[in-house]
């Protein structure tokens, strides 16, 4: 087939099986950069099927419709999850840059879209907190600001507390048994006793914050910070400390025993009569204070 100039002209495709019927402007126009345009560009010769005159692409051409249709109108179709996702791949096949671009925020918009909601407000807190034993287990509080409340001893245990605000709250006695606390901010809050056990605190802020005594045994604590937080006799056997950063952290008499330390950062920590057995120190331990701690088959 000769190259094509004509932007007019009725362009017959054969598409793994599946024929379609588009003119050289629809295939050039939209996505000047992609595979297509480049075909078609006038520069190429391209080989036709000496009886219907199509052209062939070894593709499966089930959503080859959608790209024409992208290519005319740029609209993105509406479509299941596992359908946009071999959208995409053809997109990506077919280099049409606009086009991943468009599913891509479309994907990102869905999933945003489909986050789930605080099933409360700060208001709706306030209120309950007047009662004397208050319990949210269970609760999605997302995204909530909780910050400078008197929220101690109040149960979430098992609630959904994603970068919710409790700076400087009071949650003294508080319960976050299991609960989901990613990214969650509790600098300067006061956890004294708190139960974690269990919790999921991946990335949460608890710089400076007063967590004497607390219980964040087998706690996710990754890329968690403790920076210069009060954590003596706070119970963390078998807590995730990984990328955790206990900079300045004091720990005195603190449990860590069977503890996960991987690249965490414990400079100019105190580890005073900590507990320290079956927990590897190695490279973690600049400028820490030692005095009196166990550790008994440490790795350092």
């Amino acid at each position: 087939m000769k190259a094509v100039s004509d932007p007019s002209s009725l362009v017959r495709l054969n598409i793994g099986g599946k024929k379609f019927r588009t003119t050289l402007d629809t295939l050039t126009q939209r996505e000047p950069d992609s595979m297509l345009a480049a075909m078609f560009s006038g520069r190429h010769t391209l080989c036709q099927d000496p009886d219907e005159g199509s052209v062939f692409l070894d593709r499966d051409g089930k959503h080859f419709r959608h790209i024409l249709n992208w290519l005319r109108d740029g609209i993105v179709p509406t479509l299941p999850d596992s359908e946009i996702a071999e959208l995409l791949r053809e997109a990506e096949y077919y280099q049409l840059l606009g086009l991943i671009d468009g599913i891509n925020d479309a994907m990102s918009k869905k999933k945003e879209d489909e986050e789930p909601q605080s099933e409360l407000n700060r208001v709706d807190i306030i209120k309950c907190i007047q009662s004397e034993k208050v319990r949210l287990r269970g609760v999605n509080l997302s995204g909530l600001d909780l910050s400078k409340l008197d929220l101690s001893y109040v149960d979430f245990s098992y609630a959904s507390l994603k970068n919710v605000f409790f700076s400087r709250a009071n949650l003294q006695c508080a319960k976050f048994r299991d609960a989901d606390a990613e990214g969650s901010i509790f600098h300067n809050a006061t956890l004294r006793e708190c139960e974690f056990t269990g919790a999921n605190l991946r990335g949460a802020l608890l710089a400076a914050a007063n967590l004497q005594s607390a219980n964040l045994q087998d706690a996710c604590l990754v890329d968690c910070s403790f920076c210069g937080a009060d954590l003596r006799s706070a119970h963390l056997q078998g807590a995730d400390l990984t990328n955790a950063n206990l900079e300045g952290a004091n720990l005195e008499g603190a449990n860590l025993k069977g503890a996960k330390l991987p690249n965490a950062n414990l400079k100019s920590a105190n580890l005073q009569r900590a507990y320290l057995r079956y927990v590897n120190l190695k490279d973690t331990l600049e400028g820490a204070r030692l005095d009196g701690a166990n550790l008994l088959g440490a790795i350092r």
